[in-house]
């Protein structure tokens, strides 16, 4: 468990970080969306821009199976390295935004 809570609480920090961030164009908030007990974690902006309506995923983690699963990740960085630098090791981390079969290729775990 203390493993997991580790997971959750670098999670947090991350999405709070980058929650920091307002996009420089239009009426947009930016929302942090943690919940805990299922382990989903979500960086979302929504709002508008003129009459542009603008809604959409800029992160989106979930853990499972004690592993770190980072379903989209719309970073310029890539949040994957910014956890090993926390130090979570690579083999607990599944970009699940790749095909499984591509996943062998990234240097992180497959699932």
């Amino acid at each position: 468990m203390e493993k997991l809570e580790k997971y959750r609480n670098y999670i947090e920090q991350i999405i709070k970080e980058y929650g920091l961030y307002k996009p420089s164009y239009g009426e947009v908030e930016v929302q942090t969306i943690f919940d805990r007990e299922r382990d989903h974690y979500q960086l979302f902006n929504v709002g508008w821009d003129g009459n542009e309506r603008i809604r959409g995923c800029v992160l989106q983690i979930d853990i499972k199976n004690e592993k770190i699963w980072i379903q989209h990740d719309g970073t310029e960085i890539g949040i994957a390295g910014e956890l090993v630098d926390l130090g979570v090791p690579s083999s607990n981390i599944i970009l699940a935004f790749h095909a499984p079969y591509k996943r062998k290729y990234t240097g992180f775990a497959v699932s």
